[in-house]
């Protein structure tokens, strides 16, 4: 018999699990409910696992993913990492610094250097938001992103010093016009190069094959101004560096980064460019996490540590309260049957049906990113969700879809179960899932059709089918579409 945990335990903890990772297998939320909650908490942000992929394999089935140029292969590798992974918050971090720090592939010709930023992510993301915003601004696919390569002292390029105040860190009303400009010099010099091939200095940006994917940053010394600069209140001489850590020191930093971290974990706000205009949903929650920013020396694993053990994360008023991604969607759908073995083109049709539900990875609509919350839902978006999910949820030889099914025999009582119990088991699986009583109704009218009966009896080939159809079933429901 499975382990006895509370309802509002169980609840917490697949709460936890969805935001700070993308769902939980039955095993993995028994597991996690063994630890407790804020052993789970200090797991999820401290993660162990290096989630070494078998790019060996990944190679010799999907060749396509030997070097990643391809937006189609690397949607559907990172896909594959999502699904896999041991270290699902790192992960889920990547998703949310990709869609504040949107950086799209196309623009870039290909996707390697979208990948290896989203690398970074990985080894920066839950670390000094100084760091972090340092290696972003020396990240060559940003760099040639927001064209810092055309920013030189003679002749500034305005762009990654307006988007690094605007949409980086800041956020608008909380510098001038003039701090962009010097925002902009201090960056100047800081460019993108090729490395040196049998010491063969490239300078072609555009050198196909290997040009595209070997960018590099540079410093050049030569080329930035050093005059002094006044940026923020502060002046000098400033470098890229300087700037960052003036940026870090505002009190509208921590705020900034604050309200992204509410609203990707905690639930939907208005799109970022109504924020200078419309006070955050909690303040109380943004002054929380800023405070942690500080007292930390910057470190975003703080801030989401204070974020979710604070009574605003745990409440059941923040359950559900946010609209699933496409991502979160299709990958805890994935993660939930399990059995993603290689070779297997389910990544490839997971990362295009991303796409048709508003959600292209590594190719985001604008330097803006996803506004999210309503934007992810219409009608053509429901029906790709529906037949995505029900397609998935269809093998009871997928380990996942086994676990559920045998948890389910396990608990019946006599070795059947009515369609009512199945109904509020698969309901129990998926969230726990609290639908509307005409919902929950319509899914039990729907087993019942199912089992020719009441009874639906377990051991039995045509029970797995009937389990499968019923959960097939609740994830069309809008419940299952929120996170």
């Amino acid at each position: 018999m499975p382990p006895v945990h509370s309802k509002q335990d169980v609840a917490l903890m697949a709460h936890l699990l969805r935001r700070a990772g993308f769902g939980a297998t039955v095993q993995e939320l028994d597991t996690y409910l063994e630890k407790g909650y804020e052993a789970s908490v200090e797991d999820l942000l401290n993660p162990v696992s290096e989630d070494v992929l078998p790019d060996d394999l990944i190679r010799r089935y999907h060749v396509d993913q030997s070097d990643l140029r391809n937006l189609t292969s690397a949607g559907a590798h990172w896909i594959y990492r999502m699904v896999k992974t041991e270290a699902p918050l790192r992960e889920k971090m990547c998703l949310f610094w990709h869609r504040v720090f949107a950086t799209a592939a196309t623009k870039l010709i290909q996707a390697r250097v979208v990948t290896n930023q989203i690398n970074m992510f990985r080894e920066y993301g839950m670390g000094s938001f100084r760091d972090l915003l340092l290696q972003l601004s020396r990240d060559p696919a940003m760099m040639m992103w927001l064209d810092n390569q055309d920013n030189h002292k003679d002749s500034i390029n305005e762009n990654y010093g307006r988007e690094i105040l605007e949409l980086f860190s800041m956020g608008v009303g909380n510098y001038t016009e003039e701090d962009i400009k010097e925002c902009a010099r201090a960056f100047t010099g800081w460019r993108v190069v090729n490395p040196d091939y049998m010491s063969i200095k490239m300078r072609n940006n555009t050198a196909r094959p290997y040009g595209y994917m070997a960018w590099q940053f540079e410093y050049d010394d030569a080329d930035h101004d050093h005059g002094d600069k006044t940026f923020l209140g502060e002046v000098g001489d400033f470098n890229g560096e300087d700037i960052v850590d003036i940026i870090c020191r505002q009190p509208a930093t921590p705020r900034f980064i604050a309200r992204h971290l509410y609203h990707f974990f905690v639930a939907d706000e208005v799109p970022v460019p109504q924020w200078p205009h419309v006070e955050p949903q909690d303040p109380e929650a943004i002054d929380l996490m800023s405070q942690a920013y500080f007292d930390s020396g910057y470190r975003i694993s703080a801030m989401l540590e204070a974020m979710f053990n604070a009574d605003f994360f745990k409440a059941e008023a923040s359950r559900f309260a946010r609209i699933k991604s496409p991502v979160e969607m299709v990958v805890g759908t994935l993660r939930m049957a399990g059995g993603l073995e290689l070779p297997s083109n389910d990544t490839y049709a997971a990362a295009g049906v991303c796409a048709q539900m508003g959600q292209h990875l590594m190719n985001p609509p604008s330097v803006e990113g996803w506004q999210g919350g309503s934007e992810w839902i219409n009608t053509g978006a429901y029906v790709e969700r529906v037949n995505f999910a029900s397609r998935i949820l269809n093998d009871p030889n997928k380990p996942g879809l086994r676990a559920i099914i045998d948890r389910m025999q396990e608990s019946a009582d006599g070795g059947t179960m009515t369609a009512e119990a199945l109904v509020d088991a698969c309901l129990q699986i998926v969230g726990p899932l609290d639908v509307l009583d005409t919902t929950r109704a319509g899914l039990i009218e729907y087993a019942s059709q199912l089992s020719e009966g009441d009874e639906i009896r377990l051991g039995e080939p045509q029970a797995e089918q009937t389990i499968l159809a019923a959960l097939q079933l609740v994830v069309t429901t809008q419940e299952y579409q929120m996170v």
